[in-house]
């Protein structure tokens, strides 16, 4: 089993590391040591964390890009790749999400969004996968998402991009684990970021918006679980309890998801 509990010279490429969990990863990564390649369409964010990251006494090189475009994501693998020689760890952690009913989304933001959170990861593990391969090393980690093993209404399209992240990340786990790539998925719950707007959080049931976490917290289990060679986890912990009672009483959990979510909020509407 692979352990990753040092990073002091790790060449590592993160995507969405100009805010939310992507940040908070690349600062911890920079006190580690980590040699950085920050990926996100934000220029100018990107330029300040680059900043904290050296301040931080870590080397980290900004190269925009949007994870959609898989020419964009060519020439930023090939500019890391220039810059460092090859990359030891990829962090596929760009996404955003939206609420809404099936019927109500637009298709062109599902499209989109499925672009961002899927295609986003899968151009970024196809381009550096082989390099990897050919050291004998390296780490690929997925941040999926709760909604990638539990659906939950409002939030279709996010729960399809993120089932199709978890089920790429744990096929290719066992896929190159005998060529010395170790793949780790992360499924994190509601954690306080930029990622929910305040409409999201008006939609939010109550039981969601109540729990949501510290990210620094998620980060914290990040690391972790790297250390323990963990291939998939969850945080917190207690959604997870609902995967084995999805899976053997799958009736009995649809009923519950529906009370805890559409149920409470019509309560909470006066409907």
């Amino acid at each position: 089993m692979k352990r990753i509990s040092e990073f002091n010279g790790v060449r590592t490429l993160v995507t969405g590391a100009s805010s939310g969990i992507g940040r908070l990863l690349c600062l911890r990564l920079a006190e580690k040591g980590a040699r950085l390649v920050l990926v996100a369409r934000r220029v100018n964010e990107l330029e300040a964390l680059r900043q904290e990251v050296q301040a931080r006494g870590a080397e980290a090189i900004v190269i925009p890009c949007d994870v959609r475009e898989l020419e964009q994501v060519k020439q930023c693998v090939s500019r890391a790749m220039a810059h460092y020689g090859n990359i030891d760890m990829l962090i596929n952690n760009a996404g955003y999400g939206n609420h809404h009913p099936f019927i109500d989304w637009p298709l062109e933001d599902i499209e989109n969004l499925v672009r961002v959170n899927y295609f986003g990861s899968v151009y970024f593990t196809k381009l550096l996968l082989p390099q990897m391969i050919a050291m004998k090393n390296g780490c690929i980690v997925f941040i999926g998402s709760v909604a990638g093993k539990l659906s939950t209404p409002d939030e279709s399209a996010y729960c399809a991009a993120k089932h199709a992240v978890v089920g790429l990340a744990g096929a290719l786990g066992l896929e190159v684990e005998d060529d010395g790539v170790y793949v780790s998925t992360i499924n994190p719950g509601a954690f306080d970021t930029p990622f929910f707007k305040p409409a999201d959080l008006e939609r939010m049931p109550p039981v969601a918006k109540n729990g949501m976490g510290d990210p620094n917290k998620l980060v914290e289990h990040i690391f972790k679980s790297l250390a323990k060679g963990l291939h998939d986890t969850t945080y917190p912990f207690l959604p997870s309890a609902g995967y084995p009672v999805n899976a053997l009483a799958p009736e009995f959990m649809r009923r519950q998801v529906k009370k805890v979510t559409i149920e409470a909020m019509r309560k909470k509407l006066g409907k």
